[in-house]
């Protein structure tokens, strides 16, 4: 039965593989069970690692550095490719006010954590950077600061490394504790009701630019009747589509620029509610009217962009309604139903709503693709070159005032920056960059998995008898105090100051530490989505300044 304990504590390619498996099965497993409501998840697989190594699993040094650095690669290009998108966009609105908050958070943390360093003689620098990234609970800003010191601090680097896994490791638990009391500590002395929070959410939702508003418009103004489609917008200058229109003879068209708009037509018309008002004093009173079953062979279909060469053509430039008689009412993209303005840049993986003769949307359908299957294929091409020019990037040494050594963005930083330009402008190069939830989430859970278990088992050894002391208990203290102090502080100013909705502040906080465990928190306490869309305004921001910070600290203080 010596096989048996080879595969626990012998060499070669099987060993670390069953060991890697054996680390991430049980740590995704012991990850779904709730503490007070909380599950850790992915996050879980670092300390069946360091257990792992503690209690003796090693792994060849070389093995372990390649499947550690590669982890963190697919991990941190899957998350550029997601958010870019809307990186940029969410500079803009209300989403300025919640990316500032959130510097501000990342700010205070540095702060924090500085005035910590200088005060405690005995903290090193790598094991500040540790403690920070364990506080603020973003793994990939670790992952960067240890390729940093890998580059720059040759033979030490793998001692210091360690220090700072254990010093993540620690300061990690209370990190997510930390974020969760500062939610409930703010709710409390605001004295805020989560259910007035939530109706004003769904009230602001009602009225949301982006929601498609239908109506059924009965034409009475006689100072209309004749002006074709085409006037009707010069009048009106907003967007809004006129769907379908029923004339006096009872038949149903598709409407198109030079069609002519008569006394008594029926017109369904795709606007955003805040212009109803203006519709309801230029066409005429509203008509209840079931265009589904009417008999006309006019109908509504949904079609999915999956033709690459669609990619970042705008709407009107198709010209459907003279190509194809059909009409666009309404674009739905990543859980949003977007009005479609003639000036909307398509993406694939875009679905339609169209509405015209059956045989005419079959006709466009065809054209555009229209495959669910092909979504399903996964673009290996962008996402291995977008990671060859993300090392590239990465490897460039930028030398910054006040520092004698040159900084690289390493293999964290080059690849999220690249992945976040693809996923934003790759179109313009004919780059397919979309990828189904499922197939990121994926990648996403195998880069992080792979990067914890390296790191746990790296570490493990040494772990017990370093943090469990009083240096351990120190950095839990630290860690507790930069992850709590910047998040109370930055939530009274914007609840206080701003007045930002609760629901909203929630997903701020969580948002701004990058942590998936405060999300579900902030989701079921919420119970709707307004946490996860200010999570997901300024994830983007937040992750790119996490990672670059924790490489400029190691880079000043090392």
């Amino acid at each position: 039965m010596d096989w048996i304990l080879d595969l626990f504590t012998g060499t070669g390619v099987a060993h670390s593989i069953f060991i890697y498996s054996l680390v991430i099965a049980l740590g995704v497993m012991l990850g779904k069970i709730k503490f007070f409501g909380i599950s850790l998840g992915a996050t879980f697989v670092l300390f069946v690692g360091l257990l792992a190594g503690h209690l003796g699993c090693s792994i060849d040094p070389g093995t372990l550095k390649f499947i550690q650095e590669f982890g963190l690669i697919l991990f941190i290009f899957s998350i550029g490719l997601q958010v870019g998108p809307s990186f940029f966009s969410s500079f803009k609105h209300g989403g300025l006010t919640l990316n500032a908050l959130a510097m501000a958070i990342i700010a205070l943390n540095i702060v924090v954590a500085l005035v910590i360093f200088f005060i405690d003689p005995d903290l090193k620098a790598y094991e500040l950077v540790g403690v920070l990234s364990g506080a603020v609970t973003n793994t990939p800003g670790l992952g960067a600061a240890q390729q940093t010191l890998i580059e720059t601090q040759a033979d030490s680097a793998s001692m210091m490394n360690e220090a700072m896994s254990m010093g993540y490791a620690a300061a990690y638990p209370l990190g997510v504790v930390g974020i969760i009391l500062s939610m409930i500590v703010i709710k409390s002395v605001f004295k805020i009701g989560v259910d007035k929070e939530a109706k004003e959410i769904e009230d602001e939702k009602t009225n949301s630019q982006l929601q498609p508003h239908i109506v059924t418009y009965k034409v009475t103004n006689k100072l209309i009747i004749g002006s074709t489609i085409h006037h009707l917008h010069q009048i009106i200058d907003h967007n809004f589509v006129i769907s379908r229109i029923r004339k006096g003879d009872g038949h149903v068209h598709i409407p198109v620029s030079e069609t002519v708009i008569e006394e008594g037509d029926l017109l369904l018309v795709v606007m955003s509610q805040q212009d109803e008002e203006m519709f309801d004093a230029v066409l005429g009173p509203h008509e209840e009217m079931d265009w589904k079953g009417d008999p006309d062979p006019v109908t509504a279909r949904r079609i999915v962009v999956t033709k690459s060469e669609f990619t970042g053509r705008k709407l009107g430039s198709l010209r459907l309604r003279m190509g194809y008689k059909l009409n666009v009412t309404r674009v739905h993209r990543a859980g949003l139903d977007l009005l479609a303005s003639p000036n909307l840049a398509l993406q694939v993986g875009d679905r339609l709503t169209v509405v015209g003769n059956i045989n005419d949307i079959n006709r466009l359908a065809d054209k555009m693709g229209n495959s669910l299957k092909t979504l399903d294929h996964p673009n290996i091409f962008t996402m291995f070159i977008g990671i060859v020019l993300g090392i590239i990037l990465g490897s460039i040494p930028l030398l910054l005032p006040g520092m004698s050594v040159p900084m690289k963005l390493g293999l964290a930083g080059g690849p999220l920056i690249v992945a976040i330009l693809l996923g934003r402008y790759g179109y313009k190069i004919k780059l397919i960059t979309y990828s189904s939830s499922s197939a990121n989430l994926m990648l996403r859970e195998l880069g992080i998995c792979l990067f914890l278990a390296s790191v746990g088992l790296a570490a493990g050894g040494n772990f017990a008898a370093t943090v469990f002391n009083a240096t351990g208990a120190k950095w839990v203290l630290y860690g507790f105090l930069i992850t709590f102090l910047p998040l109370f502080a930055v939530g009274l100013f914007g609840r206080g100051k701003h007045k930002i909705n609760y629901c909203t502040l929630m997903g701020l906080i969580a948002g701004s530490n990058t942590d998936p465990p405060a999300l579900a928190y902030a989701n079921k306490t919420a119970n709707n989505d307004a946490p996860a869309v200010a999570y997901s305004t300024v994830y983007p921001l937040s992750m790119f300044l996490r990672v670059i910070v924790a490489q400029i600290l190691v880079l000043a203080l090392t």
